[in-house]
């Protein structure tokens, strides 16, 4: 019989006690390591063009009925006064609290079955789909069809996924279309045709570069890649590995894998239905008996703006409250470069090491949450970590006390202690890695042209 969360909790004695030991496989893309190199593919979205391949690695939800849209404005901050057949959008979830669920893009492809489908890690979507089942048992008109990511699923995804971003992705699209590349607004979905086959093309960008998400009927997916392929030849195109990929929120300054709020009472039922292996794990330097400390609320990882107080869903009145002065944002943490060489010195010296720092991604939890201190005290979190070759730096995104101002000098905890039981963790000592604060996203390109043109 499988495990629920609730009866993994209780087995446990506390949440944090739970995702702190439990095992996690290790987060990898279901595509090759690397093309080339994964130094050289990272600098392409900065220097040529790149392209990401998004067909294997996270979980759809294709749904459809007449019931739908109230179901996800009842659990959803976001406004669905001009959601449409044609348009993507950023959905998020809040507990009654107001604390972040999770967030993934919902496209609206048709008004057909399955004709809208959300996209993303599976925590989100798991929600949505508990409260799908609960409206089905209510009597309610709406459907959905999961299609889990190439870890967990038998046979091809419904969809190939190809994210065409830099410099020169708009060149390499004028070769593939035979004149300008399509004029689609930013997060707007567009009908292409690339190599003869209907293409749905949606505008935005995964790395703060802009380009374009070509996706299509995974019998397609050959064809289509190798037009791509063939057209970027000149402009040096390269295909982007698991490793490269798994780097680029940190450009585009997107959290990943933000922590659940779901460990109250609203929730309850939840946890009942919610299997225990689906939940993650926590890794990393943050560490307290209250799970209330994980979490984080939309404005404290820049998702504020997609907030929207035009309906009423699980959590308004006390995210209003919040929205009215919130007191963390989203920044991106530079490492100091003695201090990360620091670390991977201890790797070939006597005595206990401190904990592995990984290139190009540190991530040893489904939930990577370090702690960050300035003269002593806890004024945030850092939740993802890794190393941008185009800048040669090692950064992390975080979200901060808002009275710790950008340029400010912050301390990252780094490693256990205590040590946890997961298998991802080895005998380690914790160290302290000065970082310096800076916007997210880091780039300038991506904080202001790239976002003012969308």
């Amino acid at each position: 019989m499988t495990e629920t969360l609730a009866q993994a909790i209780a087995r446990e004695g506390s949440p944090v006690e739970l995702l702190r030991n439990q095992n996690w496989p290790a987060f990898t893309f279901p595509v090759a390591p690397e093309f080339t190199n994964w130094r050289d593919e990272q600098r392409a979205w900065n220097t040529s063009v790149a392209l990401m391949d998004q067909s294997h690695h996270m979980t759809q939800l294709f749904m459809d009925g007449a019931d739908l849209i109230p179901l996800l404005q009842s659990i959803s901050p976001n406004t669905f006064a001009t959601f449409r057949p044609g348009v993507a959008k950023q959905l998020i979830s809040v507990n009654k609290d107001g604390y972040l669920i999770g967030d993934g893009i919902l496209f609206y492809n048709d008004e057909g079955p399955d004709g809208i489908v959300l996209v993303g890690h599976h925590i989100l979507i798991d929600w949505v789909r508990f409260n799908i089942e609960k409206a089905q048992r209510a009597g309610k008109d709406v459907r959905y069809r999961l299609d889990p990511n190439s870890h967990m699923r038998q046979g091809p995804p419904t969809f190939y996924r190809y994210e065409l971003q830099g410099p020169h992705a708009d060149r390499v699209m004028e070769k593939i279309f035979g004149g300008p590349p399509p004029a689609i607004k930013f997060f707007h979905i567009g009908d292409v045709e690339i190599a003869g086959r209907p293409v749905k093309a949606l505008r935005h960008g995964m790395a703060g570069q802009p380009g374009f998400e070509f996706y299509g009927p995974w019998e397609d997916n050959e064809i289509v890649l190798n037009a791509i392929m063939e057209a970027g030849e000149e402009f040096d195109i390269r295909r982007v590995g698991a490793k490269a990929y798994s780097s680029s929120p940190l450009e585009s300054g997107w959290v990943p894998t933000p922590f659940p709020a779901i460990f109250d009472e609203d929730f309850a039922e939840y946890r009942e239905w919610l299997p225990a292996a689906r939940i993650g794990s926590i890794g990393g330097s943050l560490y307290s008996s209250d799970i209330h400390d994980f979490y984080m609320t939309p404005f404290d990882l820049g998702l504020g703006r997609s907030v929207r107080f035009d309906h009423d869903f699980h959590g308004r009145e006390a995210l209003e409250k919040i929205a009215e002065a919130p007191t963390r944002r989203k920044v991106t943490l530079i490492w100091n470069s003695e201090d990360v060489a620091d670390v991977v010195r201890s790797q070939i010296e006597p005595g206990v090491p401190a904990k592995y720092l990984d290139f190009p991604k540190a991530r040893y939890g489904f939930y990577q949450m370090d702690e960050v201190q300035q003269g002593g005290r806890r004024v945030g979190i850092s939740s993802d970590a890794g190393y941008v070759a185009f800048d040669q730096l090692y950064m992390s995104l975080a979200t901060l006390d808002n009275d710790v101002p950008e340029g400010a000098e912050v301390e990252v905890l780094w490693g256990e202690d205590p040590i946890s039981r997961k298998h991802s963790v080895e005998q380690h000592r914790q160290v302290r890695i000065r970082a310096t604060v800076a916007p997210a996203p880091y780039h300038e390109y991506a904080r202001t042209v790239y976002r003012a043109n969308s």
